[in-house]
């Protein structure tokens, strides 16, 4: 009876003294995720240590950049593209930066309508931020093919030091692979929302209560922060 009293009213149970309280709170949901859904919470989890990868990968590059003795390739050159007979620097890397922060918004009026249980505007918008996605992706092949005509490789490149190459795949590439990971999830769950799995709780993967729409927000949460990592990215890599 005092257990159904407790799942009733919501109250947490009494907190144990000492590191058994500890414990405790971090072994369950009761106190230190309460009212936060386990999808989001290891979401947010995942997204801690994928911080941490890029931190690395972006800390490794500026360590080599600064300490080099060979001079740095510069990135206008590197990355302009030739438009009718006028060479534009980063005009390519403008328009993918451009695309990949407008997804954000439309990601962001996904989760809205999300909420508001409009299945249409939601899935579709979801499916435009795939298109962003995949728009940015299809991009960025065009840009890596174009650099290893040029004679880019992980171990060298014709402009200086050898380290540009191998930075630039490195850290582009393993973007690039979240933002396809993310385009193929978008397609996922826009799907799920369009055919109302999350109205009627229906069974199979990436399902959620009855009437709610976390599963939303979750990716929201993902692409939000691929689209703060290629701003670092951009900011670092490209202009600088």
């Amino acid at each position: 009876m005092a257990d159904a009293a407790l799942a009733n009213t919501g109250a947490a149970p009494t907190r144990p003294a000492g590191w058994k309280g500890i414990a405790a709170d971090w072994s369950s949901d009761q106190r230190a995720f309460k009212n936060v859904s386990w999808g989001k919470a290891m979401m947010w989890i995942f997204l801690l240590s994928d911080t941490f990868i890029f931190s690395c990968f972006l800390l490794s590059y500026m360590t080599v950049r600064m300490s080099t003795t060979v001079p740095w390739p510069n990135p206008s050159e590197v990355f302009a593209l030739t438009i009718g007979g006028t060479t534009i620097p980063l005009i390519l890397i403008a328009i993918m930066t451009f695309i990949l922060i407008s997804s954000s918004g439309t990601m962001a009026m996904a989760v809205n309508f999300g909420y508001r249980h409009d299945r249409v505007k939601s899935a579709a918008l979801m499916l435009a931020t795939a298109a962003f996605g995949a728009t940015f992706v299809g991009m960025q092949g065009f840009e890596w093919t174009k650099l290893i005509m040029e004679g880019v490789r992980p171990w060298g490149n014709p402009w200086g030091a050898d380290q540009f190459g191998s930075s630039f795949f490195m850290i582009t590439g393993f973007h690039g692979t979240h933002v396809t990971i993310g385009v193929i999830f978008l397609i996922i769950i826009s799907r799920k929302v369009l055919r109302g799995d999350f109205d009627r709780e229906a069974r199979g993967f990436f399902t959620s209560r009855k009437g709610y729409y976390e599963n939303v927000e979750i990716m929201g949460l993902y692409w939000h922060f691929v689209d703060l990592v290629w701003v670092f990215i951009f900011a670092l890599f490209y202009l600088w």
